[in-house]
């Protein structure tokens, strides 16, 4: 025999091949499944007649008999050039991973999964120590019945149909799937599934490589399943044939000199060195044939080549005596571009620079304008910080005068005042105090709790929408009032003037400018004088004397809380509430 032929037979006879076949059907909380186990007989059967040499076939294993049988097998693949994992059974995807499901899983929640089940990742690190192959082939792509009455404890996490696609990091290995990722297989309706009745089929014929082996795969279960189930595999094996079942030796007659080997080798040489001397060496050895034919074609090839710079040359040389000639007569003219081109950068160079200064102006203003916008900010926040200063010395103040009021009480209560006794002298007071600082009373705070008083808290009553009894000057409503930080009851102007916070202030229009019966500032518009007659005059002039006047706006800005201000409508005018509180609308 060859020294080829040993080096083909050898690894073969002293390659050590193991196999661990897992059928899982009788699933305790789920419906149970027929094909698995009856797939995993007959693919155990094809492992043993296929000649391996460690075949474990295993049905029906719970968690812990699982991890435990894996362990175990792990421990055989120590010194195994091929190992080879089936599984027939529940699979599941979650978040991206593939896991194994025993028969006694329950899974009532996704997060039972990691504890449950068997991680796929498992299988692959059994088989990790394998020298030469590593194969899982799953026939675990079954619609899963788990999924559908599973709770979700995170609302994000996926879980997929079909088993999730799987890139092996180790080299020469595969992972076989009954069905492309995301995808579900059939049982079939017969003894066994079509995946398994298909790798029976073609996984045992030897010195059949394994991808063409899952081709053929492939097809037989597209065809029996009606193109609804494809075969996926994922991994990628060497250069060499990888079969599980080495080929049949054959008889391989003496050594017989091919008169081609040596022109082939030399053709290849001359091929290498690709210069004209090797092919012309080559065709005046080989003058005819196959090879001289070919070698022939690679002068050719070299001749044009040849051609092809030797043309290049010739018009670079031209090109470079048409360019010292066009320098030379057209040097005057090259420095008169020249001469344009430094004006033309220099006239850039000078709009660019007023582009700058005019940039760096805008630049400055900016920075103005922001330095202005911070220091109004400024003092914004201290007039802000100095009224809330203010504010909290008033609260501070009241509350201090409302405790001046409560030790009067209990003085007063201390002196056995009967029950019925009138309020204390300061609380009326009080109040005023605070319906003046929230904008619902003119008058003066005088201690006394007349209707003015009783109707500037009514007011107050309507803007800040509580419900105290006006009648009755009381701590509640001392409470309420205090706890109002600014103007509840709105400001009303007079025409002429426009709020602004809890002032009015006078409008000042521009020139050219008028203050309208809107109250608002409006263009002043020349309209031409029409002539008129003198009997068209006077008979105007007494219709206006003698009819009745019309009704003009007042000019008059009115404030509600909720509405804002607007003017006071045409034909309408402002008076004040009955004891100075507030202002009113009254039309004709």
């Amino acid at each position: 025999m060859t020294f080829a032929s040993l080096l083909a037979c050898s690894p073969a006879l002293a390659e050590k091949r193991v196999v661990l076949v897992i059928g899982n059907s009788a699933y305790k909380n789920t419906l149970r499944l027929t094909n698995p186990v009856n797939d995993a007989a007959l693919i155990g059967d094809m492992f043993k007649r296929a000649g391996f040499d460690a075949v474990d076939v295993k049905t029906d294993l719970n968690a812990s008999e699982m991890r435990r049988t894996l362990r175990e097998f792990a421990g055989r693949v120590r010194d195994a050039d091929m190992a080879v994992i089936y599984y027939a059974g529940h699979g599941i995807e979650l978040d991206g991973s593939n896991y194994l499901i025993p028969t006694d899983a329950l899974l009532e929640t996704d997060g039972d999964v990691l504890d449950e089940t068997v991680a796929l990742d498992r299988a692959l690190f059994a088989v990790e120590p394998a020298k030469r192959l590593r194969l899982v082939i799953l026939d675990a792509c079954r619609d899963n019945p788990f999924a559908k009455s599973m709770k979700r404890m995170v609302a994000s996490r996926a879980i997929g149909r079909g088993l999730a696609k799987v890139e092996p990091t180790s080299p020469n290995t595969m992972i076989a799937f009954a069905a492309k990722a995301g995808s579900t297989a059939s049982d079939g309706d017969s003894r066994n599934s079509p995946f398994a009745t298909a790798l029976a089929e073609h996984l045992p014929k030897p010195g059949l490589d394994l991808r063409k082996a899952f081709g053929f795969v492939r097809d037989d279960v597209l065809k029996s399943t009606g193109n609804r189930q494809e075969p996926f595999v994922y991994g990628s094996l060497g250069g060499d044939d990888v079969s599980l079942v080495p080929a049949k030796p054959t008889a391989v007659p003496g050594p017989q000199a091919n008169p081609q080997d040596s022109v082939r080798r030399d053709y290849e040489l001359a091929l290498q060195a690709g210069l004209r001397e090797a092919w012309e060496a080559f065709l005046q050895t080989y003058p005819d044939g196959f090879y001289a034919n070919l070698a022939r074609v690679q002068l050719k090839k070299i001749a044009a080549e040849e051609e092809r710079m030797a043309a290049t040359e010739k018009a670079r040389l031209a090109e470079q005596e048409k360019v010292k000639l066009a320098a030379e007569r057209a040097q005057k003219a090259e420095l008169e571009k020249a001469a344009a081109a430094a004006k033309a950068a220099e006239d850039a160079r000078i709009a660019a620079e007023k582009q700058k200064q005019i940039e760096q102006a805008r630049a400055e203003a900016a920075e103005r304008e922001r330095k202005a916008a911070e220091a109004a900010a400024t003092k914004v926040l201290v007039e802000k910080q100095a009224i809330e200063k203010a504010a909290a010395e008033a609260v501070a103040k009241q509350a201090a005068d409302r405790l001046a009021i409560e030790a009067e009480s209990k003085k007063v209560a201390a002196l056995s005042l009967p029950p019925s006794a009138p309020p204390p002298v300061d609380m009326p007071r009080s109040i005023q105090v605070e319906l003046r600082r929230v904008g619902c009373l003119k008058g003066e705070a005088n201690g006394d709790w007349s209707e003015t008083a009783q109707r500037s808290l009514s007011l107050f009553n309507r803007y800040a929408g509580t419900r105290f009894d006006a009648k009755l000057a009381s701590v509640d409503a001392l409470d309420a009032l205090k706890a109002k930080p600014g103007r509840v009851c709105p400001l009303v102007c007079n025409f002429g003037f426009k709020a602004d916070g809890d002032q009015c202030v006078k409008i000042t229009c521009r020139a050219g400018y008028r203050l309208g019966d809107d109250n608002e500032c409006e263009k002043i518009e020349r309209k031409p004088v029409a002539r008129q007659s003198p009997q068209t005059g006077d008979r105007d002039r007494k219709s206006a004397e003698t009819g009745p006047a019309k009704p003009q706006a007042s000019g008059q800005i009115i404030c509600t809380s909720s509405g804002g201000c607007r003017p006071v409508g045409k034909g309408c005018r402002l008076e004040s509430h009955p004891g100075g509180v507030g202002q009113r609308e009254i039309c004709n």
